[in-house]
């Protein structure tokens, strides 16, 4: 039997998480992806299949700095859109990742932007 990729073993982990965390309007999910150098955020509302706020760090105003300090901004600015839109909760979905590192750094910069999950 072939081993599992890096990729596969990050999708299981995924769908084992979907089957527990599911956004409405009034409580969107937070889905976070990772890529190696960027952090992709979005608040869907998983009842209406619509991405309600979106960032990333290729919008991020300051794209400069570590990956961690980017995550940052990108959790602030995620929180600052999710505020605009009225969005006050959200549920965390860690995409399949370790709630450690950037995927931590960008749901505390969210919660101090006061985004609550």
């Amino acid at each position: 039997m072939p081993k599992e990729t890096r990729y596969e073993g990050r999708n299981r982990r995924h769908e084992r998480v979907r089957e527990r965390v599911r956004g409405s309007a009034r409580r969107p999910r937070l889905a976070v992806f990772r890529s190696l150098s960027h952090i992709y955020a979005q608040l869907i509302d998983d009842d209406a299949r619509r991405t309600l706020v979106a960032a990333s760090s290729t919008d991020a105003p300051d794209g400069k700095g570590s990956r961690i300090e980017r995550a940052k901004a990108v959790g602030a600015l995620l929180g600052e859109r999710a505020k605009a839109k009225g969005i006050g909760e959200a549920v965390f979905d860690r995409g399949g990742y370790r709630y450690h590192g950037r995927v931590k750094a960008l749901g505390e910069a969210a919660r101090g932007a006061g985004l609550q999950f």
